[in-house]
């Protein structure tokens, strides 16, 4: 096991290059079981996640192969010689249960075990199977297995109860060649289902709406190959804008997307910190003290739910009571108490946490709960007085790519070390 040891930055400098979104290529690579051709995926980094994805779609029987110097994968699931998933990578995601829509839609089944993950809280799958219900198909859960059926998915109206990314995902994906037209309502709208949208359209998808709360998809009989280049990680590129203002720093964010940042735009303005485009990318850069925040999470557009435990680093260090309200997730705030051990000020009461700035961190021993609380205490150890050591940074690992590489090019201190 390795941890990051990190020492106290006066500001980061520099320029950065956003790596491509973890979140938007794990649903794509599912995608790519859609077709017999071979398609091309780019501007994919070799996290843990993605590896662990595509070791499953390996296990179909598809071939796969990564030029991970490039970031280039080609799939090609001309001839699936299974369509069973194994625990030992399935379950330790969440993203796995991607497959279902794509093995179900072309074979009508699929059979896998129950998706792992971050424990941020109650993630259940029941939106993803009432799609797959409604569309004709029969599901069966024993012993952690998930079995589902159909002769041929069938186009329907699908309301979902709350706007899910993956079940709205799920369902397009075993809508694109189903017979008819499916139409989802009240459907997610983030940038990775247009992505997504993108690449499906990409191989002869049938898509309108995607981006809006209602996406109607027309069933076709076959698809095609592809080449497609992920977009940028928004949540990776937020993160950096944080570790700027925590630091009082002044850095260039490339490859990034402004129209997918803004609420995360708009939340910095609040609280002094100034961004602006320039011909190199996004600039980012504190003018004056940090100022408290009130921020809810929302599903997109609203303030994402991902860079919640960032910001609640970067309000613990601001001048007045900031609150901070998580509708997403229910166990989302685990960060707080590996906060509070480098003297933040913080109080939870039910899905509200109360912080109080406080003039200094200082460095401890903490662990990383869930990747984004990893990514928390890093700007927050950046920030702090002395010597930071964060265990368990294979959490981290699975959504940043070369993250203590990246911090170091703009002038961090962190090292990778061994744990005792």
């Amino acid at each position: 096991m390795e941890k990051f040891v990190i020492h106290h930055a006066d500001s980061l400098q520099g320029m950065v290059r956003v790596s491509g979104a973890k979140n938007a290529a794990l649903p794509i690579l599912a995608a790519c079981l859609l077709t017999q051709e071979p398609c091309v995926i780019e501007n994919v980094p070799p996290l843990t996640d993605i590896l662990n994805m595509l070791e499953i779609i390996r296990g179909f029987g598809a071939e796969v192969s990564y030029d991970q110097e490039k970031e280039s994968i080609v799939i090609c699931a001309k001839e699936l010689t299974s369509l069973e998933s194994y625990y030992e990578q399935a379950g330790k995601m969440r993203a796995s249960i991607l497959v279902a829509g794509p093995l179900l839609s072309r074979y009508g089944q699929a059979k896998l075990p129950h998706p792992g993950g971050c424990q941020i809280g109650s993630r259940p799958i029941d939106l993803h199977l009432k799609g797959f219900h409604a569309m004709g198909a029969k599901s069966k859960q024993e012993h952690g297995i998930i079995e589902l059926t159909a002769k041929r998915m069938k186009g329907t109206s699908i309301y979902l109860d709350f706007p899910s990314v993956g079940a709205t995902e799920n369902i397009m994906m075993a809508a694109v060649l189903a017979r008819g037209t499916t139409v989802i309502e009240n459907a997610a709208a983030e940038p990775e289902i247009i992505d997504l949208a993108d690449f499906l359209k990409g191989i002869g998808a049938n898509i309108q709406g995607d981006g809006t709360d209602t996406i109607e998809i027309t069933g076709v009989k076959e698809l095609t190959g592809s080449t497609h280049p992920v977009i940028p990680d928004r949540i990776e590129a937020g993160t950096f804008m944080v570790g700027a203002a925590i630091t009082g720093g002044d850095i260039i964010l490339q490859n990034v997307r402004e129209e997918h940042l803004k609420p995360v735009i708009a939340k910095l303005a609040e609280c002094n910190v100034k961004i602006e485009t320039v011909p190199e990318g996004l600039h980012v850069c504190r003018k004056g003290k940090l100022q408290p925040l009130q921020l809810k999470t929302m599903p997109f557009p609203g303030f994402p739910t991902d860079m919640q435990a960032p910001f609640m680093s970067l309000m613990a260090l601001a001048k007045g009571t900031s609150v901070i309200t998580e509708t997403v997730f229910e166990n989302r705030f685990t960060h707080a108490g590996e906060l509070l051990r480098m003297g933040a000020d913080i109080r939870i009461e039910s899905r509200n946490a109360v912080i109080e700035g406080v003039e200094e961190l200082t460095g401890s021993k903490v662990r990383a709960t869930d990747l984004r609380a990893g990514a928390a205490l890093i700007l927050s150890a950046l920030a702090a007085k002395g010597e930071t050591e964060i265990g368990d940074i294979h959490h981290i690992e699975r959504g940043y790519y070369k993250i203590d590489e990246k911090l170091r090019a703009l002038g961090a201190d962190i090292q990778r070390q061994e744990e005792n």
